[in-house]
């Protein structure tokens, strides 16, 4: 809007000095330049702030940015899935560390737990739940 009223200030200057200069014809040649050169600016002026007063009206509408939260979401999704996700990414970037602090252990109790699931899983077999168990309930 500022650039809008600067053009038509700069336009309607050239008004008040030819009727200021009204009848005085000396110096006339510079006097037109600097006139018609403020009018034609002014108008360029106007015409530029009205157009960005048409942008701003409206918004980011139309720049890519996306406006409705969810469709931001399902953009951001498949990244989200990506090894660490997007909450990951933010918390390293801020040097924040997740999780139980990296000399501290589970209890005895939770490994166990653990290793239960993986042997009803099928994910261990009854050899290697006997020896892993061994190791947990000899550290405790």
């Amino acid at each position: 809007m500022a650039v809008g009223v600067v053009g038509l200030l700069c336009f309607i200057s050239t008004f008040f000095s030819s009727v200021s200069n009204f009848g005085d014809f000396t110096n006339f040649e510079q006097r037109g330049r600097s006139m018609g050169t403020r009018a034609v600016l002014g108008m360029v002026l106007m015409v530029a702030g009205g157009f960005l007063m048409r942008v701003g009206r409206m918004g980011l509408a139309g720049s890519g940015v996306k406006l409705d939260p969810e469709e931001a979401r399902r953009d951001v999704e498949p990244l989200a899935r990506m090894t660490g996700g997007v909450i990951k990414d933010a918390m390293d970037e801020a040097g924040i560390k997740g999780g139980p602090p990296p000399n501290e252990e589970l209890p005895f109790d939770e490994r166990l737990r653990r290793l239960q699931k993986l042997r009803d899983d099928g994910l261990v077999n009854e050899q290697e739940y006997e020896s892993t168990k061994k190791k947990i309930l000899e550290s405790a």
